[in-house]
């Protein structure tokens, strides 16, 4: 199977699957002496790991990272990076395939089950193999070493809606984020979204969402005016999570419904005698480029395909079957790709710092 990297200078490639032994990554392209130790790395993973409230799945996996190359203990007992490959593993502990034993031949309805078998003739059925969100573990983790490439650049994610429940942009606070386990930013709609979800879970059903990363501190220039722009990779990366149906950046499909007027961030004279704008619609790139203002994308998480409601479907044999998913899944699988979608922002801005530095004076 190809395509399990991504990345230019600064590369990612991850392996495992969900109930494999383990899952994790190799980060190619990380500059070296950088300080990075374990710590680092795990208060990233922590946010994104299972079981934390009842909103998200109940398997319980501890995700403890281990590097196992590419980083160097000092005289001075600071860890640093080599500049070699930075290999990264993630051991699965709570794994129970015998939940999986009655779909062992048939395909779940939305999820990636047919097209996988149809593709590679061999399908591992407990939880989807590659193909399941287990693997975003490794991608939080290679976001943690990114981030201490691009230092100087806020990354943050919240959730800003769940089904047809959206927060109140007036109340938007990044503070509340961290103070509730759905990231929601807006404490008031926390509340309604608890309520929900749980209507939601004790039905066996699930529910879509919508994921905002907002990355400040980007310099201007980052991108290509062609085919590296810095919108087209982020959009491919937050595409690349699972269960990812759309991506828009600033106002993305909102800017369809205005006119050129008010689409337009008029530009003033700063009083550092550099531009600033005035708005930023365009979500900080213009042509492919960072503007210098916060880079703003979200993206669209379909609802959980594993679901307790019986569905119709086929079998490996062709036979027209029923399906329910029993097992342990998220009823809204968008809360956890919040760390996710900041872990992508910030491997995709490590990339274009690298490649942009190698482009100026």
């Amino acid at each position: 199977m190809s395509h399990n990297s991504f990345g230019h200078l600064f590369r990612v490639t991850t392996f495992g699957e969900s109930h494999g032994v383990a899952l994790g990554a190799v980060v190619d392209g990380c500059p070296p002496r950088i300080e990075l130790t374990e710590a680092d790395i795990q208060g990233f993973l922590d946010k994104r790991k299972p079981g934390q409230s009842r909103f998200t799945t109940q398997r319980r996996e501890a995700d403890e990272v281990k590097i196992l190359s590419g980083v160097f203990a000092e005289a001075d007992g600071r860890q640093v990076t080599t500049g070699t490959p930075i290999a990264l593993v993630i051991h699965n502990t709570d794994q129970r395939s015998k939940d999986y034993g009655d779909i062992a031949a048939k395909y779940r309805p939305g999820h990636a089950d047919y097209v996988y078998d149809a593709k590679y003739g061999v399908r591992d059925y407990r939880g989807g193999g590659r193909s399941s969100a287990r693997e975003t573990a490794a991608r939080v983790a290679a976001g943690a070493v990114a981030r201490k490439v691009v230092a100087g650049v806020t990354i943050r994610g919240a959730l800003v809606q769940i089904g047809p429940h959206r927060i109140d942009r007036s109340r938007f606070e990044w503070s509340e984020v961290d103070r509730n386990p759905l990231f929601c930013p807006d404490s008031q709609t926390a509340l309604l979204w608890a309520d929900y979800l749980d209507d939601v879970r004790k039905s066996g059903s699930s529910v879509g969402a919508i994921v905002e990363v907002v990355a400040e501190g980007a310099a201007v220039g980052w991108g290509a005016p062609v085919y590296g722009k810095l919108d087209a990779d982020l959009a491919s990366a937050m595409m690349s999570i699972n269960a990812v149906k759309g991506v828009e950046i600033g106002d993305g499909f909102a800017a369809a419904e205005l006119t050129g007027e008010s689409n337009a961030d008029e530009m003033r004279r700063g009083p550092d005698g550099r531009p600033e704008f005035l708005s930023n619609h365009a979500g900080g790139v213009l042509g492919g480029l960072s503007t210098g203002q916060p880079i703003v994308v979200r993206f669209a998480v379909k609802p959980t395909s594993s679901i307790l409601t019986p569905r119709r479907t086929i079998d490996r044999d062709g036979n027209e079957v029923e399906i329910v998913t029993k097992g342990r899944h998220d009823p809204c699988v968008g809360i956890r790709a919040v760390p996710v979608g900041e872990a992508m922002m910030a491997c995709v801005l490590a990339d274009h710092f690298l490649r942009h530095r190698g482009q100026v004076g």
